[in-house]
């Protein structure tokens, strides 16, 4: 299904009957990378996808993109399908849309899910987070596949099907969406705001996670009120997609404990 946002045309998937839960998917991935969620959700939620601008079959905007520009394409859909307030469950980019929304937009979001994603960067990782977009914008997307899927997977996993889809999905992602979409992440700072957050709010991440480590899954944890935090052993950056058998149970007891 396919809506226009903000002058955007956005691709969308619902899936299931039940209160309503979103999903908000990571970079240079789309909305087809939560199946094994949707699986477990559906007989009980009304699960609803998107993909970002400049992601999947939506609509590549033209830059620059900030992150409440996407947490403004997701309050907007939320609106189109009367869902709100919404079960938000972000991973990674997503998980940083989802505490703008939150903040931005209070009345759409029911709880929060905040998968291995982060609240600020210190000077050094912002200019590492514009230098993936430059990478990409220098050499194509050929140019980041092997480091992105180092980061995002563990050693033993990456020679798995579900890597060789993921580079197949990468490869043919959009430079200029790539690159937008990195600089929105250079400007992330939702720290000082943590404490406005005043919704359920279930914080988690991998012990092998390279790139939203324990420490940095504690420090949103510690600042929204009343946050759980869970560390799922052996999970990399893309936990929720390599080790479903960890993310999955975890989600569905918070939302469970959420909606009783």
């Amino acid at each position: 299904m396919y809506v226009t946002v903000n002058r955007v045309r956005l691709h969308y998937e619902v899936d299931g009957q039940g209160p309503p839960v979103l999903l908000l998917h990571p970079v240079g991935l789309d909305l087809k990378w939560w199946e094994p969620q949707v699986e477990g959700l559906r007989s009980e939620f009304r699960v609803i996808r998107l993909d970002f601008r400049g992601h999947g079959e939506s609509a590549v905007a033209p830059p620059p993109y900030t992150l409440a520009d996407f947490a403004s394409d997701v309050h907007v859909l939320i609106g189109h399908l009367a869902v709100g307030p919404a079960h938000v469950v972000g991973l990674s980019l997503g998980g940083m849309v989802a505490q703008v929304l939150a903040l931005e937009y209070p009345a759409d979001v029911r709880s929060l899910v905040l998968a291995a994603t982060l609240c600020t960067l210190p000077a050094e990782a912002r200019a590492a987070m514009r230098a993936r977009g430059e990478a990409a914008e220098q050499g194509g997307m050929p140019a980041v596949i092997q480091p992105t899927l180092e980061r995002w997977f563990t050693p033993g996993f990456l020679n798995s099907p579900l890597v060789a889809r993921c580079r197949e999905r990468l490869l043919a992602d959009d430079v200029g969406g790539w690159a937008a979409t990195w600089r929105a992440i250079a400007d992330l700072n939702t720290l000082p705001r943590l404490g406005e957050i005043r919704v359920p709010a279930l914080v988690t991440t991998g012990d092998a996670d390279l790139s939203t480590p324990v420490p940095a899954a504690r420090v949103i944890a510690d600042h929204i009120p009343g946050a759980i935090l869970r560390v799922m052993p052996g999970a990399p950056h893309m936990g929720p997609f390599e080790r479903p058998d960890l993310f999955n149970p975890l989600v569905l007891d918070f939302l469970r404990s959420v909606v009783s």
